[in-house]
């Protein structure tokens, strides 16, 4: 080769170089840039959220002191154990009590505009705590939702008026809301809770877990081990595969169509969501596990087998505690993809407005998804920034649950 042909091959070659490296480097500003914006729509999510969700965790409330001792409020203490114990303070004329008591601390205008169920909370601390009926106390009641309006400037002008006086005096103000956690659904922003669906959720994630998880195992297992190879399970595998991709709300349908109709009685329960939630997840357990089996290396079955392991203990001492962290992988994923489906327990009915926490299984709940898409359906302001708030225990028992799964994977991991 002579010099000039040298040279010129030289010259393509640094061109043809210097080329690589620029587009590696175009690659990686990419690949930064795309992860930068992910994160900045993550945060401005996270932080548009928080901040609208912090006035769901509060709530207007009103101080009204009432002297328990000099209301004429008599009542046996011992019915306070019983279960009607709400209803006979109620009947010893304890609402009464309740208003005369705002009316002389706020006016009554102000004792107006005190919550109707404000009463009902007296109720509970007083079975909580009777020492109370002998003294003097200033408690703290949820206003109306009107004057929780006046408060944040909305609302008529004679109402934002008196909310602006109340607050002034130090007689209305917006204070942390344990309430929410504890409480049920209402007609009232002022009194809703998140308990009932919280529970709801809980109970219809345990059933999906119980049944979907151990099914899609043991059918990926026979799948990958122990099914023969014809047209039969090429036909379950290209039909498992479809059902991971087939829109949730056809399971919904499907929870209707067949579990409603052998359960007709245990409608928006949490067993008939859990076993509707279980058909859309299990396929993508079974498409995990597979692939969680398959990443096993052949050396761990051919060793077993030459120490005189049978087929079955291969399986089960061997393949599937290593497959296990794969298989717990594609567990939260459809776990975490059924804690926040909607459509398809709107058509099995779990959309009804359940004002106490499920007691078990068959009871009648909701689920955190359905009760913030109800409560986003509200036009009160109260109720935005309750769906707000809703949303964030959402993602906190999305985070815990993960997080659960995630210590679990960890802890069963083995490394070879």
């Amino acid at each position: 080769m002579t010099d000039a042909a040298y040279s010129t091959t030289t010259e393509r070659f640094q061109k043809r170089l210097k080329q690589r490296y620029a587009a590696e480097r175009r690659f990686r500003l990419l690949g930064f840039a795309a992860v930068a914006s992910s994160v900045l729509i993550l945060a401005f999510l996270l932080v548009s959220m928080t901040m609208n969700g912090i006035g769901g965790f509060q709530r207007a409330e009103l101080r009204v002191p009432v002297n328990f001792a000099q209301s004429g409020l008599t009542i046996e203490r011992s019915r306070l154990t019983d279960p009607d114990a709400v209803q006979a303070l109620e009947q010893a004329g304890l609402a009464t009590a309740v208003s005369f008591a705002a009316e002389q601390a706020l006016g009554s205008q102000g004792a107006a505009q005190l919550g109707s169920e404000a009463w009902r909370e007296v109720a509970d601390r007083i079975i909580a705590d009777p020492a109370l009926l002998d003294r003097s106390v200033v408690l703290t009641l949820p206003a109306s939702d009107d004057l929780a309006s006046g408060l944040r400037g909305t609302g008529p002008e004679d109402i934002r008026e008196l909310a602006s006086s109340l607050a002034a005096d130090g007689k209305l103000s917006r204070n942390f809301d344990a309430g929410f956690l504890t409480r049920s659904d209402a007609t009232d922003p002022q009194l809703v809770g998140i308990w009932g669906a919280l529970k709801g959720s809980f109970l219809t994630m345990v059933v999906t877990l119980a049944l979907a998880f151990p099914i899609g195992v043991l059918a990926a297992l026979y799948l990958e081990e122990y099914a023969a190879r014809n047209r039969w399970t090429d036909l379950i595998e290209v039909s498992i595969n479809n059902l991971a991709a087939v829109p949730s709300i056809i399971f919904g349908l499907l929870g209707l169509a067949v579990f409603l109709w052998m359960f007709p009685n245990m409608r928006s329960a949490p067993l008939i969501g859990g076993m509707t939630l279980a058909l859309m997840t299990m396929p993508v357990i079974v498409i995990s596990s597979r692939n969680a089996i398959k990443a096993v290396p052949p050396s761990i079955r051919d060793g077993a087998l030459a120490i005189g392991a049978s087929p079955v203990q291969v399986v089960f001492h061997h393949v599937l505690p290593l497959a296990l962290p794969g298989m717990l992988t594609g567990t939260i994923i459809g776990m975490a993809r059924a804690l926040g489906e909607t459509a398809p327990l709107l058509m099995i009915g779990m959309r009804a407005f359940v004002a106490t926490p499920p007691d078990n299984f068959t009871s009648p709940a909701t689920v955190l998804p359905v009760q913030i898409f109800l409560w986003s359906d509200e036009i009160d302001r109260g109720f935005v920034e309750r769906t707000s708030a809703a949303i964030i225990v959402l993602l906190l028992f999305l985070l815990v649950m993960n997080g659960f799964a995630i210590y679990l994977r960890n802890r069963f991991e083995k490394k070879w």
